[in-house]
């Protein structure tokens, strides 16, 4: 399914879950809101009619009083009434009376006089001086057929003599629940109709600015030149700012020219010394210069094998999105083991290793590249250490989630100029010893494995307490816990 589809889909759906919803809500209030307001046009007409109706009771001559006859005038009206668009052309009140004991004395449809009322609600409530009411259905069966009565006390003083009720059929009101629900359900296929409009144009312009990304990239793919896509919104331009970012990197404008005669450059010094080496090796020369030059040579082939290994550690990380494995890799171990392969340049230089690494202390992630990341702070550590000089490896918590590895040694400070080119690839600083450089590759990798994991890594110099410089110190920073 199209991505356009999808959007317009779940837009539709919860446009019409809501107006469902809607719909149901004001169905179900509806009905009690006409209801409520024909029970208190029904509460003002009852006691109204109770205090017309008092004197008449009092004196006994209610049925063949003035009250009885104009009811019955009443009952002949025909209003003619129009309501908006319904017409009204009968009157549908109902009243009857009762005596002190619920005895029916006047009925205006002549049905009930003399019957026992005294046990519907109406009468019985307010024979007790509450407000009574009841709702009754002709048919049991039908909603339709229910008939609305509410009663009034006739007082005479203080003193209940009798109730008045007046009822309402509810098919009398019927017509005009019927035309709201009606007008409510015009309203909601018309919000329905404009939603799925304004829906089907979202989907539509957010389906055509993706082609057009989609078509784009497709271009940039096959080598074509295309416009970078400028519709579909702040969001979408980025994507195409991005990709188009990303062409330029896999084209090489910049990137991989600079990345191969970086390399170029770096390669060229220890395969010049190899080849001058081996032409001298042709000729006769005293054992001493051999050995000399022999060295030369493995030393150089050495250092373009680190270069090319390191090189492949890097290129491999780079396109490395996410980390292959993650389990808890506990730091003791590691550091010892990366200390026991570089003990002969630790003798050779006389360095002392402070080691102040917790038994617990752990970091979560990917084992071989938290061995290689450490081990190439490691290294440049021992590379600008002094002869009995000293290196600290520290483990502390940074936060809850997060453990700090701090690698520092004595040593020369980091010149001012070469702090923000670090990290570069193939940037390296002579070391103090040899004044040679590395394959500059090392922080690099760091760096990269740092990222990998959603952690930092910083390189700057220890300053002692009066501010002079008596070091570097690597900070690299891990996450901890799962």
């Amino acid at each position: 399914m199209r991505l356009g589809l999808k959007l317009f889909l779940g837009y539709f759906l919860i446009v019409g879950l809501g107006v469902y919803f809607s719909l149901n809500i004001l169905g179900v209030e509806i009905k009690p809101a006409f209801r409520q307001a024909t029970e208190e046009t029904l509460i003002d007409t009852a006691n109204l009619l109770a205090v017309l109706a008092r004197d008449e009771v009092v004196n006994g001559n209610l049925a063949d009083g003035r009250f009885q006859a104009r009811l019955a005038e009443y009952a002949q009206r025909t209003p003619n009434a129009q309501v908006w668009d319904i017409v009204k052309n009968t009157l549908d009140h109902r009243v009857y009376i009762t005596d002190a004991q619920g005895i029916v004395l006047f009925d205006s449809t002549g049905q009930a006089v003399g019957q026992d009322y005294s046990r519907w609600n109406d009468v019985y409530l307010t024979l007790r001086g509450e407000y009574g009411a009841r709702t009754t259905r002709e048919n049991p069966g039908d909603e339709r057929t229910s008939v609305m009565y509410v009663a009034a006390p006739i007082r005479d003083g203080e003193r209940i003599i009798g109730v008045l009720s007046v009822a309402k059929p509810g098919s009398s009101i019927q017509p005009y629940v019927d035309r709201a629900e009606a007008k409510l359900r015009r309203a909601a296929a018309l919000l329905v109709a404009m939603s799925l409009m304004v829906g089907l144009g979202f989907s539509w312009s957010l389906a055509r600015s993706i082609q057009r990304l989609a078509a784009y990239a497709r271009a940039a793919t096959a080598g074509q030149r295309a416009m970078v896509p400028q519709d579909g919104g702040p969001e979408l331009r980025a994507l195409a700012e991005a990709v188009a970012t990303m062409r330029d990197r896999l084209e090489g404008r910049d990137y991989v020219e600079r990345y191969v005669h970086t390399l170029t450059h770096e390669m060229k010094s220890p395969l010049a010394a190899i080849a001058g080496a081996a032409e001298l090796l042709q000729d006769e020369l005293p054992p001493m210069q051999r050995k000399r030059f022999a060295s030369l040579v493995t030393n150089e082939t050495e250092r373009l094998q680190q270069l090319i290994e390191r090189l492949l550690a890097l290129a491999t990380v780079e396109q490395q999105h996410a980390l292959q494995e993650r389990r808890l890799v506990l730091l003791g171990p590691l550091v010892e083991e990366l200390l026991g392969s570089r003990a002969p340049t630790i003798a050779r230089k006389h360095v002392r290793i402070d080691r102040r690494i917790p038994e617990d202390a752990t970091v979560l992630g990917e084992p071989f590249l938290i061995a290689q990341a450490i081990g190439n702070l490691l290294d440049n550590a021992l590379d600008f250490t002094p002869d009995q000089g000293i290196v600290t490896l520290e483990a502390n918590r940074s936060g809850d989630a997060w453990r700090r590895l701090t690698v520092t040694n004595t040593g020369s400070a980091i010149p001012d100029y070469a702090h923000e080119r670090l990290f570069e690839r193939f940037y390296s600083l002579p070391r103090p010893d040899t004044n040679r450089k590395s394959t500059g590759l090392g922080l690099a990798f760091v760096r990269e494995a740092a990222h990998l994991h959603g952690g930092t890594i910083t390189v700057d110099n220890r300053l002692a307490a009066d501010g002079t410089v008596i070091g570097v110190a690597a900070c690299l920073t891990l996450p901890s816990i799962v």
